[in-house]
């Protein structure tokens, strides 16, 4: 039976079932089971924000925002991801169909500027509720999955290389991780390559190492201290330079035989393009809270293949919500030629899933079952949850 302008009654009920009643944002403060450091920051808790979208079918869909140490890695924090949430785009999309993705992209996009983050764990919970009502996972709202694993890189950065080698083996041991991103830049380079050594030495040839500078380094700091990467077979280095210092970046990529990835600097397809123009990095660190959802880091993704850079899954520590959204984006991805570091569920002193992510035999599991394939844990939310003062 059709409505009178000639649509189907069938699709308009649809539509009004995938019509977004509700969202709302949480803050949540987990304390990390180590240390976590970085070039600028030391990381002993990690701030998330969890959204919760639920539309008129009843589905309730679940987003993360992560950030490091607060507005430190990037110009989010949690307050304001949740400010901007609440504040302008929950107000934006309350009463759109939420598969509308992109038309809902440019809704957001006209409420706020960047807050790429805010706009990701939206699009995520969306992503999530969408598939729950039509009984289908997110990566078929994506374009249907290409692989269902991932090979998982850990990351080092507690500083202390004992504590570091005892870590490293006991994932090699229990076949959760064979290759290790160790973060330098916050200790002189001499300590770092020391360490670095350390780990090498301790772990021995047959391991991957990649290490992440987290712009840590001065342009001659890197001249003088890259030989020594190349000398220590590493396998990759993360963004050596500041993010804005592209040129520089090219100027690494030309002189030395070791590949270059970019992170800080690239958040945006025209970031990408440039960075692509200037030949200043061979691969390329995808994360959702960079790019503002999964469809848009799609895009990114396409344009740094175009332009000749690999991909390689990035995290922020997210627990195994968000980490769920990202490796069903990555799944989609017509080429992922470094795997993923999402790790983020198991440095989580709890994790914020009632049954997180598998880590087996070297690789990370895309996760089964509608949506995200991820179910909340209520109880981790509360107990985690930011309390507010009068």
């Amino acid at each position: 039976m059709n409505h009178p302008g000639g649509i189907p009654a069938t699709r308009t009920a649809a539509q009004r079932t995938l019509r977004i009643r509700e969202i709302s944002a949480q803050i949540i403060d987990i304390p990390t089971r180590r240390q976590h450091k970085l070039s600028n920051t030391s990381v002993g808790a990690q701030n998330v924000v969890i959204v919760a979208l639920t539309l008129e079918s009843g589905a309730t869909g679940y987003g993360e925002a992560a950030t490091l140490g607060g507005p430190r890695w990037a110009e989010e924090s949690v307050e304001s991801i949740k400010s901007a949430i609440d504040r302008y785009l929950a107000p934006a999309l309350i009463g759109q169909d939420a598969s509308r993705f992109e038309a809902n992209h440019l809704r957001m996009t006209a409420a706020a500027t960047r807050n790429f983050a805010a706009k990701a764990a939206l699009e995520t919970a969306a992503l999530d509720a969408v598939g729950h009502t039509l009984d289908l996972p997110a990566t078929a709202l994506l374009g249907g999955e290409v692989r269902s694993s991932f090979a998982a890189i850990w990351a080092l950065a507690s500083g202390n290389a004992a504590q570091e080698l005892e870590e490293a083996r006991a994932h090699l041991d229990a076949r959760r991780f064979n290759r290790f991103k160790i973060k330098l830049g916050f200790s002189a380079p001499r300590d770092d390559l020391a360490r670095l050594r350390t780990l090498r030495d301790g772990l021995g040839p047959d391991t991957t190492l990649i290490v992440d500078v987290n712009q840590g380094w001065t342009q001659a700091d890197a001249l003088r201290w890259m030989p020594a990467l190349q000398e220590l077979d590493i396998a990759l280095v993360e963004q050596p330079l500041a993010g804005h210092h592209m040129r520089g970046m090219a100027d690494l990529a030309r002189r030395f035989d070791l590949p270059i990835m970019l992170d800080e600097g690239v958040f945006t397809p025209e970031d990408v393009a440039l960075a692509g123009a200037l030949e200043a990095g061979h691969v390329l660190s995808l994360k959702l809270v960079k790019s503002g959802g999964a469809f848009a880091l799609k895009r990114i993704a396409a344009t740094a293949s175009a332009h000749g850079m690999q991909l390689y899954g990035g995290c922020l520590l997210e627990s195994s919500i968000g980490a769920a959204a990202h490796l069903a984006t990555f799944a989609t991805l017509p080429a992922l030629d470094w795997g993923t570091e999402h790790f983020g569920p198991l440095i989580l002193e709890r994790d914020l899933a009632k049954s997180g992510l598998v880590y087996k035999d070297f690789h990370v599991h895309l996760p089964r079952g509608p949506g995200l394939g991820i179910t909340p844990d209520p109880d981790a939310l509360q107990a985690y949850a930011r309390k507010t003062t009068p």
